[in-house]
């Protein structure tokens, strides 16, 4: 009775740990919110297209994206993605405009399929919280993927209520926030095709 609860607990609270740190979805996020308070809701239903499958996938047992070779091809494209993303924040906006151009389910599709570390952690981390999961039944593997997409749901909307609520503060500066955006997302763009050669 109490495990089941305690495991749907412990799952929350290191699926948080993971989705407050900042990285791609952190700063696409911000960045959409600046259009769209509810961007956050809509770059979680990208994100969940991504994370579902994975977590599926895992459950059967496929745990090859912690390999080496599947974390470089994830790496290389997904850093490739990533900068390409990152250069569109750093074009010119007309001035009343304030759009990254690209719709938020976009957006969290590519920036969780571009990093190859949201992989190995639902090959690792995710695998052992599974595997408990799957001690309940089938049901409740589904019950614990909701509790923990419900995480990202309420902290991308978090983020993006933030940054929309914002706005007029932050208007003038809106150059510069998109600016760290961009850069956030080059950089880990850099890093994510670097890193499995290093």
């Amino acid at each position: 009775m109490w495990e089941p609860i305690a495991l749907l607990g412990a799952t929350v609270f290191i699926s948080l740990s993971g989705v407050m740190m900042p990285g791609p979805v952190t700063a696409g996020a911000i960045a959409k919110g600046a259009e769209d308070k509810k961007a956050g809701v809509k770059i979680a239903l990208g994100h969940a297209v991504v994370e579902f499958p994975i977590i599926a996938l895992v459950a059967v047992g496929l745990t090859f994206i912690a390999t080496w070779e599947a974390k470089a091809v994830i790496g290389v494209i997904g850093g490739i993605l990533l900068i390409y993303l990152g250069i569109q924040l750093f074009k010119p906006v007309e001035e009343g405009e304030k759009k990254f151009p690209y719709p938020p389910t976009i957006v969290g599709v590519v920036t969780s399929a571009a990093n190859p570390y949201f992989f190995i952690w639902w090959a690792t981390v995710g695998a052992a919280l599974i595997t408990r999961a799957l001690e309940f039944g089938v049901w409740f593997l589904i019950v614990f993927a909701v509790v923990h997409w419900s995480c990202d749901l309420i902290w991308d909307s978090f983020l993006t209520f933030s940054s929309h609520g914002t706005l007029k503060y932050w208007e003038k500066h809106r150059r510069k926030v998109f600016g760290v955006c961009g850069g956030i997302m080059l950089i880990f763009g850099v890093w994510f095709i670097v890193s499995p050669f290093l």
